[in-house]
């Protein structure tokens, strides 16, 4: 058996950091969730990536949308959040600190802060990239929200 040979130095070139101060706001936007790129085509040579924050206020609620083709996976850091789907925006489920959420392409959903008193913070990372599609006349039913705070 042979030891294959390492470059130690392959790829340093494009290896990035980037300091929460200086991130930017991401391209594609939903009113009430509020996205940073931390690692995206924007700012680095990821092309098969998007990993970013999300913020919604306390008691804000995002306007519907789905990702297109990428693949969505969430993480609660900070708060209490709900996504609403299917018909209607009918069903909906609550996530709370440390939860995940695996949110598949095309799928139309709405997301919003589950507190009317503390901030909600997602990561968030999408492949390929940050696709967001925002829904216009959509019809959304009422559904009574559980604010815990």
């Amino acid at each position: 058996m042979t030891v294959q040979e390492f470059d130690i130095n392959q790829n340093v070139d494009i290896f990035r950091v980037h300091k929460a101060a200086d991130l930017k706001a991401a391209p594609g936007q939903t009113l009430n969730a509020r996205r940073i790129s931390g690692v995206s085509k924007e700012n680095s040579a990821a092309d098969r990536i998007w990993f970013g924050k999300v913020h919604t206020g306390p008691g804000e609620v995002s306007d519907p949308h789905h990702h297109g083709e990428a693949q969505t996976g969430g993480y609660v850091l900070k708060g209490r959040g709900f996504i609403r789907y299917g018909e209607g925006y009918g069903q909906i489920v609550y996530m709370e600190e440390g939860d995940f959420v695996f949110v598949p392409p095309y799928m139309p959903h709405i997301e919003g802060n589950a507190s009317k008193t503390e901030e909600l913070v997602w990561m968030t990372t999408r492949t390929p990239d940050n696709i967001v599609v925002n829904l216009e006349d959509q019809e959304i039913i009422d559904l009574e929200i559980d604010y815990r705070s």
